[in-house]
């Protein structure tokens, strides 16, 4: 009994010392702050541990323990599984299999996570072949306890197989695999320190291929040969160093094995180093754009060392050279340069390069010579270099090329050159703003929006943006728009307008570039208004011609409202995925045409308008065989704001559905689909009740639709006929069967005696959590209520948070407080909602019952009671 009981009571002891041990270290490391010393005092700490534990469990007789993976190669983040391997001389009987379980089982009960497997030289040998991660995992093996001379063994056996040129293919291949996992970025809103490109494990992939190659087993060994020069040593190390503790500071805010730089961790993690709020800047954004230059440097060195690496394992043939001037040549398809410090001697030739490879369409890429060169001669870009006539005409000739645009701008952004010769722009360089609609980096947000307008250009891209693509083929120096792009949102984070400051430093680029008249006026303007469009189009009411008029006030001639749509569209589409709808492409449209109208001479008034939309409806009725005795009975119940506010085919449908049913004491619901398969219209009709508005939002929010547009209008005989433009959730986009299933639905659901699973709550409102970003993140939300341009109604405009059911909770407090909608313009971006109501209501008059009605939205809005 004794002998059974004292291992056990041994074991505890094993585990409190491994917990103690672990401790100290990690406290040791809050004083230092020395990854490298924690990760190697885990290591010896769990060596130990794990030799004194197979005192009590021994391994198999002439087995080896030893240490794999990341293990192996001597690091152990706080939570990180422990990989070990059992090898064994031949396959394991029972005895020896019990043996091995009893062992492991152990591992767990100490608190070690164990990632182990159990194999004979044999095994490794096979599994190897097979799996290129096995095979890396088993050139780092570490002897732990056990048979030296096996591990030997294994170690002969593994050098003796690998294949340095096979090798490095398998590698790239899966890093290619693995990056694309992760979007090919290093900029993402979480990135995943170890994994994403630009972290950890490219520094790792470098360091293997460089063991696999002969060149050393360390970073120190590998600085001593030609492939890595002292410099780009010392940026490797100091990422490497950066990197190991964000991923140890992760690890312990977690409490677990945690990788990613979640939203939820990212304000403690600000709070950990140190960081502080600016005026303009939260702590969590300062963090994220270190991260994102520590990624971008690993980026840049990956890239090269991999492409040196490959030219050096695959000789290059003698033959494959061709001179294209004095400076550059044709290495294997690749651009190289004649004279290694040729950039150095000249740094005006950085720009040329990428000239020439625009000219060139043959040449792809850049050999790693060259593009070692560029990424070392950046730092020639200098005030000297800007101020250079030659330098300044080349650049803009980058962005008046037919091809390559896109290209040679992100690779001057990847090695440092144009975020060098734009100082502003350096400055958005990895800057995240967390404003709920943004997917991107400020400077990735930029080069994607000139990617938008590049695709413009290209035919086999027109089908998607048929309207753009038409405009931009007629538009004389497109080129400009591309400027704009780059400046559109440079002043982000400083504080005070954007668009304004933004247009300060456009205007000093085209003065440095010879940029001027009206191209220097077109581009000063773009930037400046280039939010101008999309808040008109998405948040004002373009039936009122007043509206519209405004807007070509302020655009003044058909060569800026050109402009203006095609930015907008690359805009708000390189803004994230989620941002961008087809109904938002059609108010867009229907914005730049009528204001294109307006500037060709068109002037309409209120009474024009309302002649013309009534003219053109009364001929689609005639074409469905309607007489004008029907239509008019159905008309007369209209006042002049629902002529107004329709479109003459939305006039049209209804009269259609309605003609024959003005008083009818059933509901009537009708969907169809509007233009390409862009969205869902449903109309309701129905006798007007307080509860209708509310009824209709829980319906949508029930099913999960978006709604992009509402407008409400209740008739002279006080019959409800409501209009809503709706999307529907997340990828399903069979509008034709939803129509259907809607007309049927919420029909049933307006009835007097609705199901009950259609039925709304009447007290409750609907609090329901939105994104994690959004609750990490908050928006304050902003409640602005003003009587309207016309003072009959009030126009109240709401910012926060967006969450699911959030029209639904300001419809019932509408409902609580007896407010009547007349319109709703909805604006999602992201995570962000920016709506627009026109409202009335006898409270609204009286200061005191506002002020709560007030109150009570931003209850609703604040989604920290959530």
């Amino acid at each position: 009994m004794n002998g059974v009981a004292k291992p056990a009571v041994t074991l505890e002891v094993l585990r409190k010392q491994l917990a103690s041990k672990r401790n100290a270290a990690i406290d040791a490391f809050r004083h230092h702050l020395r990854p490298d010393t924690l990760l190697t005092a885990l290591r010896r700490i769990t060596d130990q541990t794990l030799r004194e534990l197979v005192r009590l469990h021994p391994l198999p007789a002439g087995a080896t323990l030893a240490a794999v993976g990341g293990y192996g190669r001597g690091e152990l983040y706080p939570y990180s599984d422990v990989d070990v391997l059992v090898l064994l001389r031949h396959p394991p009987g029972p005895d020896e299999s019990s043996k091995i379980s009893s062992l492991i089982a152990s591992m767990w009960d100490l608190g070690v996570e164990p990632g182990h497997s159990v194999r004979t030289v044999e095994d490794c040998q096979r599994e190897a072949a097979n799996d290129i991660t096995v095979e890396t995992s088993l050139l780092e093996a570490r002897w732990l306890v056990g048979s030296k001379d096996l591990l030997q063994a294994l170690r002969t056996t593994m050098r003796e197989q690998l294949d340095p040129q096979t090798f490095f293919q398998a590698k790239r291949a899966e890093m290619q695999q693995r990056h694309a996992r992760h979007q090919d970025t290093p900029y993402a809103l979480e990135p995943n320190c170890k994994e994403a490109p630009g972290g950890l494990r490219d520094l790792q992939i470098l360091l293997w291929i460089a063991q696999a190659a002969g060149l050393g087993q360390s970073w120190r060994e590998i600085a001593r040969t030609d492939w890595l020069m002292p410099s780009e040593y010392r940026a490797l190390r100091r990422a490497e160093q950066a990197f190991k503790r964000l991923r140890i500071e992760l690890h312990l805010l977690a409490g677990r094995r945690e990788d990613r730089v979640l939203f939820d961790l990212q304000p403690a993690l600000a709070a950990v180093y140190g960081f502080e709020a600016t005026r303009n800047r939260r702590p969590s954004e300062i963090l994220m754009q270190r991260y994102y230059w520590a990624a971008r440097v690993v980026n840049q060195l990956n890239v090269i060392l991999m492409q040196s690496m490959e030219e050096r394992l695959f000789a290059l043939p003698a033959d494959q050279t061709r001179a294209i001037d004095d400076d550059f040549c044709v290495v294997r398809g690749r651009l190289g340069i004649k004279r290694e410090d040729g950039f150095e001697r000249n740094p005006a030739l950085l720009f040329r390069a990428f000239l020439v490879m625009q000219e060139h369409p043959e040449i792809e890429g850049t050999t790693a010579q060259a593009l070692r060169a560029m990424w070392h001669a950046r730092r020639r870009i200098d005030a000297q270099f800007r101020r250079n006539p030659v330098n300044r005409h080349q650049f803009l000739q980058i962005l008046q090329q037919p091809r390559g645009i896109v290209h040679a701008l992100r690779r001057m952004t990847m090695l440092n050159i144009l975020p060098r010769y734009l100082p502003v722009f350096r400055r958005i360089v990895g800057q995240m703003q967390h404003d709920l609609f943004h997917a991107y980096t400020v400077d990735q947000h930029i080069l994607m929006v000139v990617r938008n307008l590049r695709r413009f250009t290209m035919p086999e891209h027109a089908q998607e943006y048929p309207l753009a693509s038409q405009l931009i083929a007629d538009f004389d120096r497109h080129w400009l728009l591309y400027v704009a792009a780059l400046y559109h949102d440079i002043a982000k984070g400083r504080g005070g307008d954007h668009s304004e400051l933004g247009a300060i430093e456009v205007r000093r680029f085209c003065n440095d570039h010879g940029i001027d008249g009206a191209d220097k006026d077109l581009v000063e303007f773009l930037v400046r208004d280039h939010l101008t469009m999309s808040m008109v189009a998405q948040k004002r009411d373009l039936s009122d011609p007043d509206v519209v008029r405004e807007f070509v006030l302020k655009v003044g001639d058909e060569r800026r409202l050109t402009a203006l749509y095609l930015l907008t569209v690359a805009d708000i589409r390189g803004t994230s995925p989620k941002v961008w709808n087809t109904w938002k492409g059609k108010l867009l449209e229907d914005l730049y045409r009528q204001a294109l109208a307006m500037l060709g001479g068109a002037q309409p008034d209120t009474n024009t308008v309302l002649a013309q939309r009534k003219q053109a409806a009364a001929n689609e009725i005639r074409l469905m065989g309607l007489r004008d005795e029907s239509r008019d009975a159905f008309w007369s119940q209209l006042d002049v704001a629902y002529f107004l506010r329709h479109e003459s085919s939305e006039i049209a449908w209804h009269t259609r559905q309605l003609y024959y049913r003005v008083d009818t004491q059933e509901p009537v619901v009708k969907a169809r689909v509007i233009g390409q398969n862009e969205a869902l219209q449903v109309m309701v009709y129905t006798r007007d009740r307080e509860d209708l508005f509310v009824n209709i939002c829980h319906y949508f929010d029930r099913r999960g639709f978006s709604v992009q547009d509402a407008r409400i209008h209740t008739t002279h005989h006080r019959w409800a006929l409501d209009s809503f433009i709706v999307l529907l959730p997340g990828l399903d986009r069979d509008y034709r069967s939803n129509a259907s299933l809607v007309e049927h639905e919420l029909n049933e659901a307006l009835r007097p005696v609705a199901p009950p699973s259609l039925r709304a709550p009447s007290n409750t409102l609907a609090r329901r959590v939105g994104s994690r970003r959004a609750r990490v993140f908050p928006i304050v939300p902003n409640v602005e209520l003003q009587p309207d341009e016309h003072s009959t109604s009030w126009r109240l405009s709401v910012t926060a948070a967006d969450r699911p059911g959030l029209l639904y909770s300001l419809a019932q407090v509408f409902a609580k407080n007896s407010i009547g909608l007349k319109m709703a313009k909805i604006m999602t971006l992201g995570d962000r909602v920016e709506d627009i109501f026109i409202i009335e209501g006898d409270i609204l008059g009286h200061p005191r019952e506002q002020l709560r009605f007030e109150r009570d939205l931003l209850t609703t809005l604040d989604t920290s009671t959530t």
